[in-house]
């Protein structure tokens, strides 16, 4: 398939307002979307196509709970890296849409799939948990192409949610995805809006 410039604006929208979202609306979300976020992550590529992403969709309220609560434990320490006037600013932070988002996905990565025959990854095995973050990533899409948002909570201790969700021994945790209808729109990250962190240029060098 040849694609046009109308293709190419189309993906830059959805890589603009691609947002991690953090205030979501309680509406549920269609099952037909959530088809369509899995089907995005069954196009991602993996090394040597071993497709080691496992994903559990998290609907129990104990194991919600349990999550919510390792953030808070994760949250209350990271806030002590900081001084007083960082503290206070990285207090009024929204950093995760657990209480709200109607879909809750926990994503693992298998370190040692039976897929791939170990094409690709024997000098590099991380090329596994990134392979899983492609996939991720194009779920992300899909799901702004959705009207949906995704929030990644990322302060949480691996070894406790890979206990919380009882992971085989191979699984390795990779991401804890918020997804739902966000509450508001816009293509400012919220990083930006409360000047806690603004883009740096990336990296791109001749050598």
């Amino acid at each position: 398939m040849k694609f046009e410039t109308a293709h190419s604006q189309t993906l830059r929208d959805l890589l603009t307002w691609r947002r991690d979202t953090r205030h979501f609306r309680p509406d549920a979300v269609s099952q037909d979307a959530l088809q369509e976020l899995q089907s995005a992550m069954e196009l991602a590529p993996s090394v040597g196509n071993a497709r080691p992403w496992r994903v559990l969709s998290v609907t129990s309220p104990e194991k919600r709970s349990q999550v919510r609560s390792e953030f808070q434990r994760c949250n209350a320490v990271a806030e002590t890296q900081y001084d007083d006037k960082a503290k206070a600013e990285y207090r009024k932070l929204k950093l995760a849409g657990l209480d709200i988002a109607p879909v809750q996905l926990a994503v693992f990565t298998d370190t040692a799939p039976n897929e791939g025959r170990g094409l690709g990854r024997h000098s590099m095995p991380e090329t596994l948990e990134q392979s899983t973050a492609m996939a991720i990533f194009s779920l992300w899409l899909m799901a702004r192409s959705h009207n949906l948002g995704v929030g990644m909570v990322s302060i949480l201790d691996p070894k406790k949610i890979e206990a919380i969700f009882d992971a085989p021994d191979t699984w390795r945790f990779s991401a804890y995805l918020c997804i739902g209808h966000p509450s508001f729109l816009d293509d400012t990250p919220l990083l930006h809006k409360v000047d806690w962190q603004k883009n740096t240029d990336t990296v791109w060098a001749e050598v």
